[in-house]
């Protein structure tokens, strides 16, 4: 399921979902949740993370109700899981995601 897609939040900002290839070139795809003022400042938190050739186009796959919860939740704003998302694997800050 590669693309993403955001949804914009009554206050708002932004909930931006992207599926992406693994950071580390393991096998598998990580979709990535970030919350933002807009979608611009979204991606460009992914850029400073090192994440350089990310592009959000077209909403093909916006970030479902539970991956809007989690990320509204979450501390940081920026979570990450495999994909694909019939599995049982928990949200994880990014951080687990880039320090492998």
């Amino acid at each position: 399921m590669p693309g993403g897609g955001f949804v914009r939040l009554p206050g708002g900002s932004v909930v931006v979902a992207l599926t992406l290839p693994r950071p580390s070139g393991e096998g598998g795809d990580v979709r990535v949740l970030v919350h933002a003022a807009n979608r611009a400042r979204a991606l460009t938190r992914l850029r400073n993370l090192g994440m350089r050739a990310v592009y959000l186009r077209g909403n093909a796959h916006p970030p479902t109700p539970d991956e809007i919860t989690a990320v509204l939740h979450h501390p940081d704003g920026l979570l990450w899981r495999g994909t694909p998302d019939g599995t049982a694997e928990l949200w994880h800050p990014i951080r687990a995601l880039l320090g492998r």
